[in-house]
């Protein structure tokens, strides 16, 4: 089938293989590999979307699960759709709520049907499927949409992995089929299979029989080692189709950036650029710095010198140190634009790197300068 959302390849680098591409979609056209800024509630904390276009962003994502309970899908819907109830013009990414299957583990019960849940805000009882799921997304109007999913804790057993795989496949196929606007929302299925190989050769051949518009892979990033999770990735994108986008979600630390890029994913997204700045912590060309350290409270240089965002531009260590202490809100949005940029900025020179056939040396050099011990980034 045709779908609204498509996937060309512009370079493949000579030194590693990594490649280059273009995401073409209804709200615009996006270079990658990319990150993609999460906006949990149809907002990127602490950054407005003027300030998202000024930093380069591209797909930005919102959360199914929290716009269902608050405002509600209808009122999204009523505003004609969320890029214009949020103001922001690009493309938008909603995920499927399947990850609160994980995370809300404590108030939720699994069958073939779906996932009930308690309301956390109220307590009130909610029942989310696959069908369901689709039609929220539907409604919030974003371009692309995700399978409902379960996405397992680590370690899991042969038997709840092979389980929840096959039972996310009947899902996926049943997300797919209740998509009520196929010519101007993608879906993307999600490749599950826990640690263990055959499982994740399987639902990821499976899902590419169904024909996504791209694919996702789940389940990382769980509270598995770094070795564990370049191996459930590496397994779930043997099989996927050359052509279409693909995607790994939750990833948002240096090393696992460029990881994922040497295993040929397209798109990455994590919440962790605007919770580091929220708890003081500046990503930088030199590794990440708590500012809120009494080092800083003299050190009137920008967070990183070799940054080109709004706040390294015009604001000091010793100054945003203030703020933070002080407790005031501009320092949260300060570091904000600066993480959200650093990440944005290093993917800008990854795609720089494999157009220049050199990727593994940009990938050595950027890890040695940051000065990466065995916990990573």
């Amino acid at each position: 089938m045709k779908h609204p959302v498509t996937f060309e390849i512009t370079h493949v680098c000579k030194q590693s293989g990594a490649r280059t591409g273009i995401l073409h979609t209804p709200h615009g056209d996006v270079e990658t590999p990319m990150f993609m800024p999460v906006g949990t509630q149809a907002t990127v904390k602490f950054v407005s979307p003027e300030e998202l276009y000024a930093l380069g962003a591209g797909v930005v994502l919102a959360n199914t699960y929290h716009l269902w309970l608050m405002p509600g899908e209808d009122i999204v819907a009523k505003a004609g759709g969320v890029q214009k109830f949020m103001q922001y013009n690009g493309p938008m990414l909603t995920d499927s709520g399947g990850f609160q299957v994980f995370s809300l583990a404590d108030t939720r019960k699994i069958t073939e049907e779906g996932v009930a849940f308690k309301n956390l805000r109220n307590g009130d009882k909610l029942f989310l499927s696959p069908e369901k799921s689709i039609e929220i997304q539907n409604a919030i109007g974003a371009d692309i949409m995700m399978s409902f999913d379960e996405c397992i804790p680590y370690p899991a057993s042969y038997e709840y992995a092979k389980a929840s795989m096959e039972r996310t496949l009947r899902w996926a196929e049943r997300g797919k089929n209740a998509n009520k606007r196929p010519d101007e929302q993608a879906i993307f299925g999600i490749v599950q299979g826990g640690d263990y190989e055959d499982l994740r050769t399987y639902c990821a051949e499976k899902l590419v029989e169904m024909d996504f518009a791209g694919y996702a892979i789940g389940g990382t990033s769980v509270g598995e080692d770094k070795e564990t999770m370049v191996r459930m990735v590496k397994w779930s994108q043997e099989k996927l189709p050359l052509n279409k986008p693909r995607y790994l979600m939750g990833v948002g630390a240096v090393n696992d950036l460029l990881e994922a890029v040497s295993l040929n994913i397209d798109m990455c997204d994590c919440v962790l650029p605007t919770r580091l700045a929220r708890h003081g912590n500046a990503m930088t060309s030199e590794g990440r710095i708590g500012i809120t350290k009494a080092r800083y409270k003299e050190d009137f240089s920008p967070l990183d010198p070799k940054c080109d965002c709004y706040t390294c531009k015009g604001y000091s260590r010793a100054y945003i140190n203030h703020l933070l202490r002080a407790k005031e809100g501009f320092g949260s949005r300060l570091m904000s634009i600066h993480n959200i940029r650093f990440l944005l900025k290093l993917m800008e020179d990854v795609r720089e790197a494999i157009r220049n056939d050199r990727f593994n040396d940009f990938k050595n050099e950027t890890l040695a300068a940051m000065k990466f011990d065995e916990r990573g980034f």
